[in-house]
């Protein structure tokens, strides 16, 4: 009896005792359910910070992507209409009959990541197709396809013709294109001055190196406008028309030699008729 009577009272004694420090239990519980849910709370926004960090610099590329893309479009002969870079790609499809779930933080953090790889490597294809459209058309500006005289007025094409002076059958290694004295003469493509100076036959005569052995001769001069060494954009005015040399009246004797042959001009000029 005695040892039930003791039983009994421990046991109202551990009640009691539980009773009283339930409160701070609870209290205690709670203070580390809240602290972690601060700290997943902290873990997320520093992932949502990260992330977010992440898409506006993904912004920022893909806004130079397409300004890239425009220029490369310009440069390429496509109208700024044409590719609108700006705008979503279209999308669509019918609805799966698999279940959707949702996409985790990690989830998304690899399609972030992935996308920021796939971002970073457009742009390093676009840069270097860029350079390579850059280079291209750097040595379009280098091949005579502009004509020399304004107008662009010929009275004698390039190949065999009744030599003016003497009357026999001679190649006519160039263009004569007409004029009145004094009109200006312009470089057909840019260069640099070889030859700036007087000529038995040429007379006053201009020869720019185009480089790729290409070089183009402008004769009969009145003025030049160029000195030996000079380097001269395409359409950069070098002399004025006039009758130096052999000559029966005014003009411009243009041609175009080719690893030191003479070629007809109009495989390279956009010859008006």
């Amino acid at each position: 009896m005695l040892v039930v009577l003791l039983m009994s009272g421990l046991l109202n004694f551990a009640l009691i005792r539980y009773a009283a420090e339930l409160p701070f239990l609870k209290q205690r519980v709670l203070s580390i359910q809240q602290s972690q849910l601060l700290e997943n709370e902290s873990y997320m926004r520093d992932n949502l910070n990260a992330m977010a960090q992440r898409l506006g610099q993904m912004q920022a590329q893909l806004l130079r992507l397409d300004t890239l893309g425009e220029r490369l479009a310009k440069l390429a002969g496509f109208k700024p209409q044409d590719f609108q870079f700006n705008e979503l790609p279209g999308r669509g499809g019918v609805q799966s009959s698999v279940p959707n779930r949702d996409a985790s933080l990690g989830d998304l953090t690899k399609m972030v990541d992935l996308l920021t790889r796939q971002v970073d490597d457009r742009g390093d294809k676009l840069s270097a197709l860029e350079s390579l459209f850059t280079i291209d058309s750097a040595k379009k500006k280098l091949i005579p396809t502009m004509l020399p005289v304004i107008g662009g007025v010929y009275n004698s094409n390039f190949g065999w013709r009744i030599d003016p002076f003497n009357g026999q059958h001679s190649l006519h290694e160039g263009i004569d294109f007409a004029g009145s004295p004094g009109t200006p003469i312009l470089a057909a493509a840019g260069g640099v001055v070889v030859y700036a100076e007087y000529h038995a036959g040429y007379g006053n005569m201009v020869e720019i190196d185009h480089g790729n052995d290409l070089i183009t001769r402008y004769a009969h001069c009145l003025k030049l406008n160029v000195k030996v060494g000079d380097m001269v954009l395409r359409g950069a005015k070098i002399a004025e028309m006039g009758s130096s040399g052999r000559s029966t009246g005014t003009h411009l004797h243009f041609e175009v030699r080719q690893r030191g042959v003479s070629v007809n001009p109009a495989q390279f000029l956009q010859l008006p008729g």
